[in-house]
């Protein structure tokens, strides 16, 4: 195997493909290394070029591949390097390439997605529920000494946040159960259905 220094000898070739063998052809000497190519149409634009849409196609799924790696990396899962450049792959083989290397895009792109909505609902309930704790010191502090013994709070959790006591709801309550119902389902009594 040869390289390509300036001292190397090499030889001017012509070679002549046809359309439907170029692409193996090409792949094949690119992966020996042993060749290098001349443009013989400098002037012509490189956007009116026969394949300048699958050199757009390979950077699309370059730039997908190398987001796609630094994920990767930014969550430390380990890679597999081999240290080779894999073959060419078929022309048939790049379309099932471009879905999966989309399908994989757009997938780590909503996972990403939804973590950052996670975490910022995340720090917005773990807010709420400071201000939640504090505001209950608070009104624990300012509660007078004769709501917390009076009689009206029967139920713990009133006993416990007295400022959310109502009355209605024990009216409610004894519309709903009659008397009986309400003594009954105070702690320590029994419900008798009859």
């Amino acid at each position: 195997m040869g390289s390509l220094f300036r001292s190397e000898e090499m030889a001017l070739c012509q070679l002549f493909l046809q359309s439907e063998a170029a692409y193996a052809c090409v792949s094949e000497l690119g992966e020996l290394g042993l060749v290098q190519f001349r443009d013989l149409n400098p002037d012509v634009n490189a956007f009116q070029r026969k394949f300048v849409n699958e050199v757009r196609r390979c950077d699309e799924m370059e730039r997908k591949l190398r987001y796609l790696e630094k994920e990767i990396k930014k969550d430390g899962i380990p890679m597999l390097d081999t240290g080779e450049s894999p073959e060419a792959p078929q022309p048939r083989e790049m379309i099932d390439l471009e879905a999966t290397f989309e399908k994989l895009e757009n997938e780590l792109r909503e996972v990403n997605q939804n973590a950052e909505a996670l975490k910022r609902n995340f720090l917005e309930l773990t807010e709420l529920k400071h201000i939640l704790r504090k505001t209950q010191v608070f009104f624990d502090e300012s509660v007078p000494t004769v709501y917390k013994s009076s009689g009206a709070y029967s139920s713990s959790k009133y006993r416990r946040y007295p400022q959310m006591a109502d009355n209605q709801n024990e009216d409610e309550q004894a519309q709903l159960l009659g008397e009986e119902g309400v003594r009954a389902s105070q702690p320590g009594q029994n419900l008798k259905l009859g």
